[in-house]
């Protein structure tokens, strides 16, 4: 079984940063992505950035709504995977939430952590 926990959310003013954590705990084994998501009320879930697993290595992607202002990493020996949010916007108030894809196991998500930007 594997457990995610997020946090590093908060109440930020429009322009600060915020740095969101992902732990990964328990049977951690052939992972494919870790992917955030957030989600607002009343708007559909979105896939925010991703760290995906390729032939030649890892690969980021992110969404157009964030590109340029947010950046993916990770570190291994942490397990964690890391959201680093810059020139925050009241629109990317959400809860953001981290899910590691697995090639045989399925996948898993943390419980959300709330990111609230006000202007």
């Amino acid at each position: 079984q594997v457990q995610l926990v997020e946090s590093g959310g908060g109440l930020v003013q429009a322009g600060g940063s915020l740095q969101l954590s992902c732990v990964a705990s328990g049977s951690i084994f052939a992972m494919n992505a870790v992917v955030w998501y957030r989600q607002a009320p009343g708007i559909e879930r979105e896939m925010v950035a991703e760290i995906r697993r390729g032939s030649s290595g890892s690969s980021e992607n992110y969404a157009d709504s964030v590109q340029d202002r947010f950046t993916i990493s990770s570190d291994s020996s942490k397990n964690t995977v890391y959201l680093h949010m810059n020139s925050l916007k009241p629109e990317d108030t959400a809860v953001y939430y981290c899910k590691l894809e697995t090639f045989f196991a399925g996948d898993y998500w943390g419980q959300g952590t709330q990111v609230t930007v006000y202007s």
